[in-house]
Formats: C-alpha cells, structure tokens, sequence
C-alpha cells in the first residue's frame, strides 16, 4: 500500500529563501500550511497563501521577500486561515485593515462634501461646518475607530446648556458622521453618539421665540421704519419683508425674475424655502410700489443689492437697522409673528389660509394630505388687509375684512 503523501510543515528556510531560484516550470514552493514562496519569471520572490475561503480556493498574496521575511509570511499565513476557518473573507479583512481610516475632521468635511447639494442655503452650508469647530478642537484629529462616547461627551458637556439649540444640532450632526463611517467600513460597533442624551443634563429651559412687535404697534414701526438711518434698499426690503410675512433669507436673495409684476404674484423657489418646495406671494398695492422705488436702485438680478449690483443685502443689515432704531429688542423674523397674531385675533380668515401665507407645512399628515390647494386667491385678500393694516398711521382707524 502507497504511503499517502504528507503536506510539508516549515518546509522553507531562511537561506534556502535567498537560494532558490526558478528552474523550467517551477516556480512555486511550498513552506506548508498553503504557504507558497512564488517566484516570477524575472526572478522577484513574494509570498502567497492558497486557502479555502467560503468554499471556494483562492490565492492571497502576502508580499514581497524583500519586504516581509520568512516569520512574518508564516505568522499572517496562519491568521488568514483561522479567519477563513471561523466562516470569514481574509480578503475583505485585509482590505478593510489596508485602509486609510480618516479622522474626524476628515471624515466631517467629506460627509459635508457629500450633503452639499441637499443644503438649503450658503449661510446653512457653511453652520454646518461651523457648528463643529470645538469637536473638532477636542477630537477632530482623532481617527474615527479611536474615538469613544467619553470624547464626544467632552466636547459637548462645556455649552450643552449654554446652547442647548446648537448643542442638540451638533450631536445630531457627529451622529451623522459615525453612521456615514460605519457605512464605509471605518468602524465597526454602537455609534459613540448612542444614549448620550440621557447622560448630558436635561434642557429644561422653554424654548425661546423670536422677539415680536405687538401688532398694534406694527403700522407705528413701519413709519419709523421709513425715516430710520439706513440705506434705501434697507429699508424697502424691511419693509417688503413685513407686508409679505417672508423670511428675511428670502427677501434677501429675491431675484427680478422671480416676479410676475403683471400678475402681481412672486414666486420663491423651493431652492430657498424651507419646506423645500415653491412658495406664491401675492403682491399688495404697497408691494407693488415698493418694487417700483427698487427697480431705481443699482441695476442686476437682485432686486434689492448689496454694496454692488452683484450681491444681495448682507444678512446683517435689518440687524443693523433695529439697533439704530434702539429697537434691539425685536428681530426681523419676529414680524411674522406679529402677522400671524394680527391675522388670529383681527380677522376671521381660516388658520389653513393664515398658516399657508406663512410658507408653513401642515403638521397632522392626514389634513395635509387632503390639502390640494395654497388658498392663493384667500390669501391675497388676506396680505392686502394686512398691508393697509400695518401701513397705517397709528391714528389711522382701519377697516378689516374678515
């Protein structure tokens, strides 16, 4: 009976390594345990190991003589076949441990990358960043498998409630971060960011609300409004922003083309609205004549510009306005509470139509869901009320419609 052939064991030596050379068709060596010393027609040496992975025999080169010696070529030989043995791809572990793990920041500044397209605004665009700027101090040049719940407690434990708002965002967006790297293979286990919330102090503060103007007030702001010390343009845009009840960001990057004077109607781009979708603003008298006095300020897309044509408004300039006015105590975005009471307890408009003026998204999904319309032809009653309201001379007595 045949002797059945045995797998050689250590069958390599150092020396032999350096001495063995091709000859005619052979050119793999066997050290054993699928260990192999391959060598090439030109005459390089490397290391290669054929095992069984999943079923299916496959070769994984383990790298050059020159590089790893006869011990090392052993020692990562065996590792591979225990991970292959256990069920698992030595191939997908050794890419996985090949790769350049990024650090924190790093990792931030390309999850930003990725999400630019979904910002809603250059201001929101660059917060994002911005907001990280002590995670970054604290951990930023981490790498992201390094980094523990105790970090990231530490970087937000100094202002959780200081800030509470920007603090909740920031932990929002190191959250994001963490599940982009698990989906890239960077780190494995519980996002660091897991059960924080229960650790941090509970926010106990009401949350705070734009400073409003009585709206029994708002007709005597706006006539001070018109003498105040401001550019023009600053105070046509304040203006406009109260009798439309817009955003400041979107009066601010209103464009001509954006307007249909003729039908007395301003369409605002889902690109700079919140809810993501296009907002009609219909155009009262005094709107109107508003655009007109704009329409003599410096010539370009904006419809009210900055220092030059080519620029908007700064994003600080009612800002700026209110404290000249000795008005800090209000804020621009303020007036739209200011409508919104005025619109509650002066008229008899529907809440639909008073929160569809507002550019707000229906909150009970079953009622938006219903909701077909925008009430335009409702609301541009309603902003023509508002208008003569809030235009008036404190003294003025104004009729309403319901």
């Amino acid at each position: 009976m045949d002797t059945p052939k045995r797998h050689p064991q250590k069958a390599l030596n150092a020396r032999a390594v350096q001495a063995l050379t091709a000859t005619g068709s052979t050119r793999r060596f066997a050290d054993g345990g699928g260990l192999y010393l391959l060598i090439a027609p030109g005459g390089s040496k490397s290391w290669v190991l054929r095992t069984v992975v999943k079923g299916k025999r496959c070769d994984i080169g383990l790298g050059s003589v020159a590089l790893v010696t006869l011990a090392e070529a052993r020692d990562e030989a065996r590792r591979l076949r225990k991970i292959a043995r256990a069920g698992g791809d030595p191939l997908v572990e050794r890419r996985r441990e090949q790769r350049v793990v990024p650090t924190f920041e790093s990792a931030a500044k390309q999850v930003h990358s990725s999400h630019a397209a979904g910002f809603r605004n250059e201001k929101h665009r660059k917060q994002w960043l911005s907001s990280l700027a002590d995670v970054f101090a604290t951990f930023g040049g981490k790498r992201v498998d390094a980094i523990t719940s105790a970090d990231v407690l530490a970087a937000l434990s100094p202002r959780w409630l200081e800030r509470p708002e920007t603090s909740r965002r920031v932990l929002q967006r190191i959250a994001v971060v963490f599940e982009w790297c698990k989906a890239q293979g960077y780190c494995v286990g519980d996002n660091p960011t897991q059960g924080l919330t229960k650790v941090l102090p509970k926010h106990r503060a009401a949350q705070a609300h734009h400073a409003a103007l009585p709206f029994q007030q708002v007709g005597g702001f706006v006539h001070a409004l018109r003498d105040a010390q401001a550019s023009e343009a600053v105070k046509l845009a304040f203006e406009f922003t109260i009798l439309t009840a817009s955003r400041t960001s979107e009066t601010l990057g209103a464009k001509w083309a954006e307007f249909d004077l003729d039908a007395k109607t301003w369409t605002v781009p889902g690109s700079r609205m919140k809810a993501g979708v296009d907002h009609r603003v219909p155009l009262s008298k005094r709107c109107l004549e508003i655009l007109k006095r704009a329409k003599g300020l410096k010539v370009g897309d904006y419809v009210f510009p900055g220092r030059t044509a080519k620029k908007p408004l700064s994003n600080m300039a009612f800002l700026m306005t209110l404290r000249r006015m000795k008005r800090s105590d209000l804020t621009a975005h303020g007036f739209r509470s200011t409508f919104r009471d005025w619109a509650a307890e002066r008229t008899n408009f529907p809440r639909a139509v008073c929160e569809s003026a507002l550019a707000h998204t229906l909150r009970d999904k079953t009622e938006a869901a219903y909701n077909r319309t925008d009430f335009f032809e409702r609301r541009r009653e309603l902003m023509a009320t508002w208008s003569v309201f809030a235009t008036a001379k404190p003294a003025d007595v104004v009729a309403l419609r319901a």
